[in-house]
C-alpha cells in the first residue's frame, strides 16, 4: 500500500532552494521509522529479522572508502586543511561535473529527506539535511543524527547537506575520482555527495569531519573518543581505536553513557554529536554485551550486512559471511544508562586505550599534559595476526588523534585545544594497555579484563592519586607500583617476563617506532610536545 501525505514534516526551505537538486518523482520529508519500513520494504531495500531489525546488504562496499573521499579545493579551505595522502583535494571543476551527474540522476528518483541536528550542545550544533536515495539511508540518519522537534522539523535551515546516491557512479577518467565511488566534501556549498557506495557509515563519518574542520576554528575540540559520567559528576573521555576495548570500557553500568564514538567539548563540558550508536557486532555477547545485544532484536534499528536465516529470520551474529565488520545502527535511547541530553560535566579524567601485543607498555601510566598531547597525536595500537589480511606478527599502527582518516586539521591544531581543555580543568590523562603482558604475541596473554577495570576504576575513583608511582626510563610517564586487587608484577611489564634483555629490546623498538611515526607531525608542532618524544638511547639496561 502506497503510504499517505509524504510531505507531512516538509521544511520551509525546499530541496531545490538549497542544493538545486529536483525531481519528478516523490520527495519524501522527516518519516517516521514506520514508514520508512514500509518503503525500504516495498522497494526490496532489506529485510526485517527476529525481532524487529531491519537488516540490508551493502554489497560490494561492506566498510568506508577512504580511498574515495575529497575535499574540493576552494579558496576558503586550500590553506587550512592538513593536506596529507588521506586529505586529498579535488579541483572544483571536476566537483561541479559530478554534481551535474547527480542532478540528473535524482531527478528520476524519489528522494528521502530528513533535517537533523548534529551536536547536543545547542552553542555549537549543526543543522544537517540527509538527502538518500534509498529508505533505510534515512532510517539510519534518522538513528544516527539528533532529532528535532515536530515544529522545528518545518523551520529549521540546513547548514550542510549530505546528498547521497549510491546507484550513480562516478567516471574516473571525467570526474577526476579514483574509482566510481567518491566522498566529496564542499565546503563553499556546504554539500556532501557521496556516490557509488551503499555503507551507511559514510553519511555520518563525512559530518564528523566537517564538525573536525568547523568547530576547532572556534576554539572547540573535537574527539573520536566515547564518554561516560559517574554519579557524581565525574565525566571521563576513552580515546581508542579498534579493538582496544573503547566500547566496552565505557559502556559501565555504573555510569551514564554519554555517547560511544564523537563528541566536542566547549564551555560548557562535552556533548555527543550524534543521537544514536553505530555498533560493530561480529560476535556478539548476551552475555558480555546485554545492552547492544537487546538492539540487535529490537523495532527501529538498522543492521548491516549481518547474517540471518531466510527461514526464521533469526540472526547469527557470529557470522563474517558477509564480512567481519557487520554493524547496528539505533537511537541512544535504546540504551537503559544513556545520559539524558547527551551532555556531562567538563571531564575529570581523559583515558588513551591501546592495545599493545609487543607486551611492554604497562596496564596503567599516568601522562603529563606534553605527554598527553604526544600519545593523543601518535594514536598508537598494534595489529595482530588473523585481524587483517596479511598480518603474521604484531605490527604497531598508529592513527592521529585516534581518528586519522577524520582529522580535517593539522593534528596540532586538535593538541593545542585539547591541552588548553586539560589545563583549565584539571583533568588527569591515563595510558591504558588492554594487549599483552608476560611477553610478545604468542608468549604473553592478554591483560585480564577484571584488572583492567580495577586499574581503571582506580583512576576514575581517585584512588591512584594515594598510591606511590615511579617514572618510566624511556616514555617518561608515571607508573603506579601497587593498586588494590591488581598483581604487582604486571604493573612494571619487565617483572613479568622471563627474559629481561628480550623485553628491553622490544621495548626500544616500539620507543623508535613512535619517533619515527611523529615525523610526520615535526612541522607546526609545539617544542613542548616534540620534548615528550620517548627516548629509546636513554635507556638503562
Amino acid at each position: 500500500m502506497k503510504m499517505t501525505n509524504p510531505t507531512a514534516f516538509q521544511n520551509k526551505y525546499g530541496l531545490e532552494e538549497t542544493t538545486g537538486l529536483k525531481t519528478a518523482k516523490t520527495i519524501y520529508w522527516n518519516l517516521t521509522a514506520e514508514q520508512l519500513y514500509e518503503e525500504a520494504l516495498r522497494r526490496g531495500e532489506g529485510n526485517i529479522t527476529a525481532g524487529g531489525a531491519f537488516t540490508a546488504d551493502t554489497g560490494k562496499h561492506t566498510g568506508r572508502s577512504p580511498n574515495d573521499r575529497f575535499f574540493v579545493e576552494t579558496p576558503e579551505v586550500r590553506n587550512i586543511l592538513w593536506w596529507h595522502k588521506g586529505n586529498k583535494g579535488i579541483s572544483e571543476d571536476n566537483f561541479e561535473k559530478l554534481y551535474a551527474k547527480a542532478q540528473k540522476y535524482a531527478r528520476e528518483r524519489d528522494l528521502f529527506v530528513r533535517d537533523a541536528y548534529v551536536g547536543a550542545d545547542k552553542n555549537s550544533t549543526m543543522v544537517v539535511r540527509m538527502v538518500n536515495e534509498f529508505a533505510w539511508h534515512n532510517l539510519f540518519a534518522k538513528n544516527m543524527f539528533i532529532e528535532p522537534s515536530a515544529g522545528e522539523l518545518k523551520t529549521i535551515k540546513p547548514e550542510f547537506t549530505v546528498i547521497y546516491l549510491p546507484g550513480l557512479k562516478a567516471d574516473p577518467a571525467s570526474d577526476g575520482t579514483a574509482s566510481e565511488t567518491a566522498i566529496e566534501i564542499n565546503f563553499k556549498k556546504k554539500i556532501v555527495l557521496i556516490v557509488g557506495t551503499a555503507y551507511a557509515g559514510e553519511s555520518k563519518k563525512c559530518i564528523f569531519t566537517v564538525m573536525n574542520y568547523l568547530l576547532p576554528l572556534k576554539g572547540i575540540m573535537t574527539m573520536h573518543c566515547s564518554a561516560n559520567v559517574g554519579s557524581g559528576g565525574d565525566s571521563a573521555l576513552f580515546f581508542g581505536l579498534s579493538g582496544t576495548g573503547k566500547t566496552t570500557l565505557s559502556a559501565d553500568p555504573k555510569r551514564g553513557l554519554i555517547g560511544d564514538d564523537e563528541h566536542g567539548w566547549d564551555d560548557n563540558g562535552v556533548f555527543n554529536f550524534e543521537g544514536g550508536c553505530y555498533a560493530k557486532v561480529i560476535k556478539l555477547s548476551k552475555e558480555a554485551e546485554p545492552q547492544i545485544y537487546a538492539t540487535t532484536h529490537r523495532f527501529g534499528t538498522v543492521l548491516e550486512n549481518v547474517f540471518f536465516d531466510a527461514d526464521t529470520r533469526a540472526l547469527d551474529l557470529d557470522s563474517d559471511a558477509l564480512t567481519e565488520n557487520t554493524r547496528a545502527s539505533y537511537p541512544l535511547s535504546f540504551i537503559d544508562n544513556a545520559v539524558p541530553g547527551a551532555k556531562g560535566p567538563h571531564p575529570k579524567n581523559i583515558i588513551f586505550l591501546t592495545y599493545d601485543a609487543f607486551g611492554v607498555l604497562p596496564p596503567v601510566s599516568k601522562l603529563s599534559k606534553e605527554q598527553a598531547m604526544y600519545h593523543f597525536m601518535s594514536g598508537y595500537t598494534a595489529r595482530v595476526a588473523g585481524t587483517e589480511k596479511g598480518v603474521k606478527e604484531p605490527q604497531a599502527t598508529f592513527s592521529t588523534c585516534f581518528g586519522g582518516p577524520f582529522m580535517a586539521l593539522h593534528p596540532s591544531k586538535y593538541a593545542r585545544l585539547l591541552k588548553e581543555k586539560i589545563e583549565k580543568h584539571q583533568a588527569s590523562c591515563w595510558l591504558v594497555n588492554t594487549g599483552l603482558v608476560g611477553g610478545p604475541y604468542g608468549v604473553g596473554s592478554r591483560i585480564s579484563i577484571k584488572h583492567t577495570r580495577a586499574l581503571l576504576n582506580a583512576a576514575l575513583e581517585g584512588k591512584l592519586a594515594e598510591v606511590k608511582f615511579v617514572k618510566d626510563e624511556v616514555f617518561g610517564f608515571e607508573i603506579p607500583v601497587e593498586c588494590e586487587g591488581v598483581p604487582a608484577e604486571i604493573l612494571q611489564p619487565a617483572n613479568s617476563w622471563k627474559d629481561k634483555g628480550e623485553y628491553y629490546k622490544k621495548y626500544c623498538e616500539l620507543a623508535e617506532a613512535f619517533v619515527k611515526n611523529f615525523e610526520q607531525y615535526k612541522e607546526g608542532t609545539p617544542a613542548e610536545i616534540l620534548g615528550a618524544a620517548p627516548r629509546p638511547a636513554e635507556l638503562v639496561k
